[in-house]
């Protein structure tokens, strides 16, 4: 199960990678982070609502502040699949955890209280 996911993740980030750089002459961006990960004003917001995350897959610029709010009445996590990238602890009920990108690449995730809840972070340099 892990191996088709990590599969379809990498088959997406390609994808997204492919699109990016066939629209690179004028993809709207104009923050760049600069070197050490450096905050580059871009805020990604996800909502957990309804046992999950909304939205489950995000495409973000190195830089990139995202910021998960918990909207349900019970607790939740952000914690990376590879157990060391990030991890919220307890979001408690209207309660936010924030996390900057700082290294390309794909980041798979999960709430650690509910395994059934999923998500990925595909980070992208431009």
């Amino acid at each position: 199960m892990k191996i088709l996911r990590s599969i379809k993740a990498i088959c997406t980030l390609v994808i997204i990678l492919l699109v990016n750089q066939s629209c690179s002459k004028n993809n709207g961006y104009t923050a760049t982070a600069g070197s050490g990960g450096g905050d580059s004003g871009m805020v990604q917001k996800i909502n957990i609502q309804g046992m999950q995350f909304q939205p489950a897959s995000v495409s973000v610029i190195l830089g990139t502040k995202i910021t998960w709010t918990n909207l349900d009445a019970e607790a939740h996590t952000v914690s990376s699949d590879d157990g060391t990238s990030f991890n919220s602890g307890n979001i408690g009920t209207g309660s936010s955890f924030s996390f900057t990108v700082t290294a390309t690449g794909v980041y798979p995730y999960h709430c650690s209280l509910h395994p059934s809840m999923q998500g990925t972070i595909y980070v992208l340099t431009r």
